[in-house]
């Protein structure tokens, strides 16, 4: 698996009927493919997320939509950004993914992580559990798809969850990979370090230095040699004339769709904006090469929170962020 270039759906509010949201949707993937990304994400949600939208904003289910996305698609590696561990039993979910990785012809890749979301397991009916249950159910349940991903018949006797020689068939190969999404420099990094091929850093891109740094030291604790494991920084991204222009953009999409910047809790607002490339697509990419790449990030996920929906927008930034990861 190598993924320099991902595009991330961070949301399906388009002002259309419910008829033509998905054809939307398969309109940013095919456009992604050919503008040169290597993978095409969703998020595994159930209500739109906070900072993007209102919980009763439209949501797809995610594994029902990348198995749509198989059959528009053929190059592009398909995968959640991340699944929720908490929403779906891991024998389950080892089948979900492994049916992808068939229909899609092999271009699966389990993305996962602990689950944070607690309004959807509340009101949805998933135990949520505190932070240190989620992270000891995540663990308990990589133990049991790991092997099922590579073939094995793996029986637990866990805290949470119970296999016995569990089956996973048909599979189109053993090596289908895992990626791992998150900033927690134990807990998060220690399971990439023993089950992932792939991690997906979220955090402030200052902080990037010291993410690999403890990245370094949990593949050194699991015996693993750190060229192992592929990286990459999920990035918002908004196009304009200038920086000005793209945040003025990036503010308007947003209100419209109920979130008011200036309401939100200026913690978590500036966590939002620093991650938010804006601007023209030279001034994104100079932004993407310094603050990301440069800091030992192998690539970079793009999500496209004002108009990736606009037939041209993907691709104008495919062509300007491509060049940095090839």
């Amino acid at each position: 698996m190598t993924i320099r270039l991902g595009y991330q759906v961070p949301n399906f509010s388009y002002s259309t009927p419910v008829s033509e949201l998905f054809p939307t949707v398969v309109a940013q993937a095919r456009e992604a493919e050919d503008a040169g990304f290597d993978a095409v994400f969703v998020m595994d949600h159930f209500y739109q997320l906070p900072g993007i939208g209102s919980p009763n904003q439209p949501m797809l289910e995610a594994y029902s939509a990348l198995s749509a996305l198989a059959t528009a698609t053929s190059r592009v590696q398909l995968s959640a950004l991340v699944t929720g561990n908490t929403y779906r039993n891991p024998s389950h979910l080892a089948k979900a993914v492994t049916t992808l990785d068939v229909v899609s012809g092999g271009r699966a890749v389990l993305g996962i992580g602990a689950g944070w979301f607690e309004l959807e397991h509340r009101q949805l009916g998933f135990e949520f559990g505190t932070f240190t249950d989620r992270f000891d159910r995540l663990e308990e349940a990589l133990s049991i798809i790991a092997p099922m991903l590579r073939g094995e018949r793996p029986t637990v006797d866990g805290r949470w969850y119970h296999t016995e020689s569990a089956l996973n068939e048909p599979r189109i190969r053993d090596d289908l990979p895992i990626l791992i999404g998150g900033g927690g420099e134990r807990k998060t990094f220690g399971l990439a370090a023993r089950y992932a091929s792939h991690l997906n850093i979220i955090c402030d891109p200052a902080e990037l230095p010291r993410k690999l740094s403890a990245l370094d030291d949990r593949c050194t604790e699991a015996g693993r040699g750190r060229a192992d494991i592929d990286t990459s920084f999920l990035a918002s991204v908004v196009l304009g004339p200038d920086r000005e222009a793209a945040l003025a953009k990036a503010e308007a999409a947003l209100r419209s769709r109920g979130v008011d910047l200036a309401a939100i809790d200026p913690q978590r607002r500036a966590a939002m904006e620093s991650r938010m490339f804006a601007g023209s697509p030279e001034e994104v990419a100079a932004g993407i090469q310094s603050r990301i790449l440069d800091a030992g990030i192998g690539g970079v996920v793009v999500n496209l929170i004002a108009d990736g929906h606009e037939p041209g927008v993907v691709t104008r930034v495919g062509e300007a962020l491509a060049p940095l990861v090839r």
